[in-house]
């Protein structure tokens, strides 16, 4: 970048404080610092909606780094929407996109919260080193308060998959995926996949992070004997259609 446009930029930016000037700007110091990184489009109405960034600040707070995942499965709820079945989540940490599903939720549908609500279990060989035992702890307590207002939740305390069986009579349209780890991924998957309705979601959270190498794992290696395609997105989600 020229010395002449760096600074008609800089002073565009604070001076004038012309929107997307600040935002050239931005994506090419960014740029400079990590390559590997590359910036969407400017003016994606999605970063002007309020609600939305209300909700995530509250429930999330100032750290951005799964805005982009809420936002899009804030949004795939809505393809089952009219579908006949419960939701599931595995893996809850603070509650945060259980809010999301319980919102999306018609009073007669239940979601079923599954978690040791006591951290991550032992990694295995699958999972690399970013991840201890432990870790990503949520207490109980925490999430029921932050969901207090939904009657319509299950609380399933303890390891996966110790709990699965208990609701094996239940038919899911969405299953969120967010355990980080590669066996408690493969038997969510594997006892889900099973219990979904036809149009169906099972979304993984994990799929596609240097960080959590063995959700990707085991998403690919029982997706791979089915007739389902995985749908993965940009912001590291990946999706299945049940058929």
């Amino acid at each position: 970048m020229k010395i002449v446009t760096f600074f008609k930029l800089l002073y565009n930016s604070f001076v004038k404080r012309d929107d997307w000037s600040r935002y050239y700007l931005a994506e090419k110091i960014f740029y400079l610092i990590y390559p590997k990184m590359k910036i969407s489009e400017y003016g994606n109405i999605y970063h002007d909606d309020v609600v939305f960034k209300n909700y995530y600040e509250k429930y999330v707070g100032n750290n951005f780094h799964s805005y982009d995942r809420k936002y899009t499965l804030m949004n795939i709820l809505k393809i089952v929407k009219n579908l006949n079945g419960h939701y599931a989540e595995c893996g809850v940490f603070e509650g945060a996109t259980s809010y999301l599903i319980a919102e999306a939720m018609l009073k007669n549908e239940q979601l079923f919260l599954y978690d040791t609500f006591e951290g991550l279990s032992k990694p295995s060989g699958n999972d690399g080193h970013y991840w201890e035992k432990g870790d990503l702890f949520a207490s109980e307590d925490l999430v029921k308060s932050r969901l207090a207002k939904y009657e319509n939740i299950q609380y399933r305390k303890g390891y996966i998959p110790d709990r699965f069986d208990e609701d094996s009579s239940f038919k899911f349209k969405f299953v969120h995926v967010d355990v980080d780890l590669y066996q408690p991924t493969r038997d969510s998957i594997e006892f889900f996949y099973d219990h979904m309705v036809p149009g169906g979601i099972i979304l993984c959270d994990d799929y596609g992070f240097y960080s959590c190498p063995g959700a990707k794992k085991a998403f690919d290696e029982i997706i791979k004997t089915k007739p389902e395609n995985i749908v993965f997105f940009p912001t590291g989600q990946a999706f299945i259609i049940k058929e």
